[in-house]
């Protein structure tokens, strides 16, 4: 990558913010039928929403790598378009799941295979199928207001910082203007939101927190155990919750409202406390995985492991409080 000099590196991000901000102030009051997303039994929303959001915010993240020549892979900007694509075509007109994840593992195969230099097709696999999953369970927790647009928030601005402490500014300035843009979007979807990201949103981040993580550790600016811990609030509540519903023998594939921000929510907590003590959870996880990338890989497995230890913990306490509350015990 080219090394960017300071002014762009910081016009860049502030760029991200204002296209994202009024390009998504102009969707929340563009509310054609087609673009709003209707109460049902499984959401958690009481009017129609604009649920195209994810448009806005990806114009500023696009326009912004644009003005300071990003040097992203050809694959990766292909990969972000081509998903764009179906998902708004999904957001308009609702494409049957086979098609959606069959693009899903194109583009996820077309990065493992065209980025990462290995000859162990099982390594490469691997990458693609993690891929493919954080690319869809960050449209599984796009679901409570100001909750994925905080995470994105967040946790690209984690990896901005990280690439900054490794000295890769280039980098560093590519994940700050998704945060930036994710700014600009949550000024229009914390709570009470009047827009969604909708599918042409969550779907593009989740790829993105994905083959970020994967390039920086390319890169040599983190192990693989710092994007894991950055995004853990969103992985472990999607992947539990798959488990779960995995075991009861339910339909995957089907909306529903068992993820634990959205009992969370149901359970009284609401929108805008559920985001917030994600966003907390979130701040605490991702600080301990910058700091642990300063650490051997000791004492990095020793961080994760006492994370699995509070997520467990958490987890098992929401659990035990939904059997009380329903008279299980």
């Amino acid at each position: 990558m080219m090394f960017l000099d300071f002014p762009l590196a910081v016009t860049a991000p502030i760029l991200a913010i204002f296209i994202s901000y009024f390009a998504n102030l102009g969707l929340v009051y563009w509310k054609t039928t087609a673009i709003l997303d209707y109460p049902n039994s499984r959401s958690l929303h009481e009017t129609p929403v604009p649920r195209i959001g994810g448009l806005g915010l990806l114009l500023g993240v696009m326009l912004s790598w644009g003005l300071v020549t990003i040097g992203l892979p050809v694959s990766v900007w292909l990969g972000i378009a081509v998903l764009i694509g179906i998902s708004i075509a999904d957001d308009l007109w609702k494409m049957p799941v086979r098609y959606r994840l069959f693009v899903h593992g194109l583009v996820a195969a077309a990065f493992a295979f065209f980025i990462v230099d290995t000859q162990d097709w099982s390594t490469q696999l691997y990458f693609t199928l993690a891929i493919i999953w954080m690319t869809n369970l960050y449209n599984f927790m796009d679901g409570s207001d100001g909750l994925a647009g905080g995470m994105t928030l967040i946790g690209f601005g984690y990896y901005g910082l990280a690439a900054y402490l490794s000295n890769d500014i280039d980098f560093a300035v590519i994940n700050l203007s998704i945060a930036a843009a994710a700014l600009g979007f949550l000024f229009h979807n914390f709570y009470p939101a009047r827009i969604f990201l909708g599918d042409s949103g969550a779907i593009p981040l989740g790829y993105m927190a994905a083959v970020m993580g994967i390039l920086g550790w390319l890169h040599e600016l983190w192990s693989l155990w710092v994007p894991l811990l950055i995004f853990s609030p969103f992985i472990t509540d999607a992947s539990v919750t798959l488990i779960k519903r995995l075991c009861r023998g339910e339909k995957i594939w089907l909306a529903h409202r068992e993820h634990y921000y959205q009992r969370l929510v149901q359970g009284g907590l609401g929108h805008r406390n559920t985001a917030l003590l994600g966003y907390g959870l979130m701040l605490v996880a991702g600080a301990c995985a910058v700091w642990m990338n300063t650490q051997d890989m000791r004492m990095q497995s020793i961080i994760v492991t006492i994370w699995c230890g509070i997520y467990l913990g958490l987890m098992l306490i929401a659990d035990l409080g939904k059997k009380t509350y329903s008279g299980g015990i």
